[in-house]
């Protein structure tokens, strides 16, 4: 587990898990700093506080109880006590580290699966060389991923997949203005967005995938008379998919796709997985269905990564309230998911 911003939320989840979720941390770790894990633990009632054990290598986590939470230093100088809820570079500096440590120690095959903790995009820009180049984790992993495998970053695609138990969406493009996600809605990324999706979850699901994808615009664009996308890009791109074998429906209206796929009781959902066309239109239906059980996957990396669904609430940090639900559910993901790459 990544540390996420020291001023966020993320230390102090992450304690609250060690303390309410001891079978999903069982041989888990924090690759982070020592001062700033105390001060989160410190945040918790007396009777939750858990003790803590640095730990230099990952495989000294396996010998720990899930009472101890371990913590690997990923920079040699402690972080100073920085105050609560602040965008910081040097905080933004820790988080990009910690997680380009992880994302090395998965790819070198010393963890099975990395959970990172959220991290604030303005104090990773403001942290400056590497980070700034990075709008957020999934582009430092994808980085990370390329330049362990030498290859270019086109040779490493990724996807953003959010999920909890009632419904799963993947992102055809992730952190670009609205303007430029329209732009990214073309055949071969949405195209290449099936075959991700086909693939992750496949695995995952032990059989093909049925996938939805959702349309660019009202009533999936109404036979041509509300915008032209369907027609033009969906539709070569999705009989393209059919003709590879893969199991996709669609395009279908965005207002209704999503009702159509949720897995509730008494309505089972009609297909696995719904592909979204940019971000907004993705996240607004599983984050509305609760924050606490959303879990982000990166789809298409040789590592296993999940993160919570939620970022790093400046405004409640330190308080010692945020729950750790996601955070939880986010463990649970990982595990499950780096099963699936075993078998």
């Amino acid at each position: 587990m990544t540390l996420g911003d020291p001023c966020g939320i993320g230390p102090e989840t992450i304690a609250r898990a060690w303390a309410e979720a001891p079978e999903a941390v069982r041989g888990a770790f924090v690759a982070g700093d020592l001062g700033v894990m105390r001060r989160a633990m410190a945040l918790l009632p007396p009777a939750q506080q858990r003790p803590l054990q640095a730990i230099t290598v990952p495989a000294q986590a396996l010998a720990l109880g899930p009472e101890v939470l371990p913590v690997l230093q990923v920079l040699p100088e402690p972080l100073p006590e920085l105050p609560w809820g602040q965008v910081d570079a040097r905080a933004g500096r820790l988080a990009g580290r910690c997680v380009q440590w992880a994302a090395r120690a998965a790819l070198r095959g010393e963890v099975a699966a990395l959970v990172t903790a959220p991290l604030h995009k303005q104090a990773l820009q403001a942290a400056g060389d590497p980070f700034d180049r990075y709008p957020g984790h999934t582009e430092l992993l994808q980085d990370e991923a390329a330049r362990h495998a030498g290859v270019p970053l086109a040779q490493m695609p990724v996807r953003m997949m959010l999920a909890s138990d009632e419904l799963r969406t993947v992102l055809v493009s992730i952190h670009v203005a609205l303007r430029q996600a329209l732009d990214a809605i073309t055949h071969d990324n949405v195209l290449q967005t099936l075959r991700i999706t086909h693939q992750a979850l496949s695995r995952s699901l032990g059989r093909a995938p049925h996938m939805a994808v959702a349309g660019v615009n009202p009533h999936a664009g109404e036979g041509g008379q509300f915008g032209r996308e369907e027609i033009e890009v969906l539709g070569p791109a999705l009989a393209q998919a059919r003709d590879e074998g893969l199991w996709v429906s669609g395009p279908i209206a965005p207002d209704t796709v999503f009702m159509r796929a949720r897995q509730a009781p008494g309505h089972p959902g009609e297909f696995d997985v719904v592909v979204a066309m940019y971000h907004d239109q993705g996240l607004i239906p599983v984050k509305y269905l609760g924050l606490d059980q959303g879990v982000n996957v990166t789809l298409g990396l040789p590592l296993v990564r999940t993160s919570p669904d939620h970022g790093t609430a400046m405004d409640i940090a330190g308080r010692g309230v945020a729950s750790a639900a996601s955070l939880v559910h986010a463990l649970q993901w990982a595990r499950r998911l780096s099963a699936d790459r075993c078998d």
